[in-house]
C-alpha cells in the first residue's frame, strides 16, 4: 500500500514538508510505503472551466504543469495527504489550483481512496484552511483521515514545528489512523466488500 502526499509550499524543505515527512516516518512504521511530491515554485494553471477534461480520459487539457503527471501517480496510490502553509488564513494559492484541477479532471481516480489534509502556520488560520481542503474529499466520496486534533503544525522554521510536540504528536496519530483504514479497506477489499456504483449527478440550480 502506498500513500501519495503533495507538498503545496513553494519551500521545497519547510515547514509543511517537515509536517509530511512526520506523517511518512511514521507510515513507515505502519508497513505503508509513501512519496512526498513537491509543488515548488513554479507556474500552476488554474481551473477555467473549459469541461475538455470530459472528453479525456482523466485528463486536464493543460499538460504544462504536474497536474497530469499527479493523476497518472495517483491512479496506484491508495491514499493521501494535502499539505499547506498558511498564507492570509487561507490555503497556498498553489495547492488549491492543483487540487481544483486535480480533482475535476481525475476525481474518479481519487474517489474512495482516504485523503487527509495537513496545514503549517506561524499562528493563526489553520482552522479554516483546513476546513477548505477537507471539502475536496467529501465532495469526491472519499473517507476522511482524522487525528486527535485538528491536522496542523506551528512554527516559523522546520525546527520551530520539530519543538511543536502536540503538533508532531498529531501528525503520528494521523499516519497510524491513516494506516489502520487502509488496511481496513485492503481487508474489506479480500472480504468482497466493493465501494458503491458511482451514481449519474442530478445537478440542480437555485434559479431554475
Amino acid at each position: 500500500m502506498r500513500v501519495l502526499m503533495i507538498n503545496g509550499s513553494p519551500h521545497t524543505h519547510g515547514c509543511t514538508y517537515t509536517a509530511l515527512s512526520e506523517v511518512a516516518s511514521e507510515l513507515k512504521k505502519e508497513g505503508i510505503e509513501s512519496e512526498i511530491i513537491q509543488t515548488g515554485a513554479g507556474a500552476v494553471r488554474d481551473c477555467v472551466a473549459c469541461y475538455k477534461c470530459r472528453e479525456l480520459d482523466n485528463r486536464c487539457v493543460f499538460d504544462d504543469d504536474m497536474v497530469n503527471k499527479i493523476i497518472e501517480n495517483a491512479k496506484t496510490a491508495d491514499g493521501f495527504v494535502f499539505g499547506s502553509p498558511v498564507y492570509y488564513a487561507h490555503p497556498s494559492g498553489r495547492i488549491l489550483s492543483l487540487l481544483d484541477r486535480l480533482f475535476f479532471a481525475g476525481s474518479k481516480v481519487f474517489a474512495y481512496k482516504p485523503g487527509a489534509a495537513v496545514v503549517s502556520g506561524r499562528r493563526a488560520g489553520t482552522t479554516a484552511s483546513l476546513d477548505v481542503l477537507n471539502k475536496y474529499f467529501t465532495i469526491n466520496r472519499m473517507p476522511v483521515v482524522s487525528s486527535r486534533y485538528w491536522n496542523m503544525v506551528h512554527g516559523m522554521t522546520p525546527d520551530e514545528v520539530m519543538q511543536d510536540e502536540e503538533g508532531v504528536q498529531v501528525m503520528h496519530i494521523l499516519a497510524r489512523n491513516m494506516a489502520w483504514l487502509l488496511k481496513s479497506i485492503e481487508a474489506g477489499k479480500k472480504a468482497g466488500i466493493v465501494p458503491p456504483p458511482f451514481t449519474p449527478v442530478k445537478a440542480t440550480n437555485f434559479i431554475r
